[in-house]
């Protein structure tokens, strides 16, 4: 069993800057893939950012340019650096961790980003 604890989350203006963290329990951390989704007041959950064990970052569409995700594996812990920050990007932030050879997918339960425009 994975824990994922998320941190970070807040109140900003829009095109303010926030940061992230995802920190994991146990010893395989260096081996998973890591990702950032979000979700909306209302809507499904979308996924926002990948991070592989190899360092292969890839963004989605939508935050692409403004959004930089990160992994410190000394300390078990991947980042989400939010730049020029928007109004619809208000939401419930979760951080994912997947290794699909050992079918190991945990969930955090979240920070809530809120921008105010």
């Amino acid at each position: 069993q994975v824990q994922l604890v998320e941190s970070g989350g807040g109140l900003v203006q829009a095109g303010g800057s926030l940061r992230l963290s995802c920190a994991a329990s146990g010893s395989m951390f260096r081996l998973a893939t890591l990702g950032w989704y979000r979700q909306a007041p209302g809507k499904q959950r979308e996924w926002v950012a990948t991070i592989t064990s190899n360092g292969f970052t890839n963004y989605a569409d939508s935050v692409k340019g403004r959004f930089t995700i990160s992994r410190d594996n000394a300390k078990n812990t991947v980042y989400l650096q939010m730049n020029s920050l928007k109004a619809e990007d208000t939401a419930d932030y979760y951080c994912n961790f997947k290794i699909v050879r050992f079918a190991m997918d945990y969930w955090g339960k979240g920070t809530l980003v809120t921008v105010s425009s």
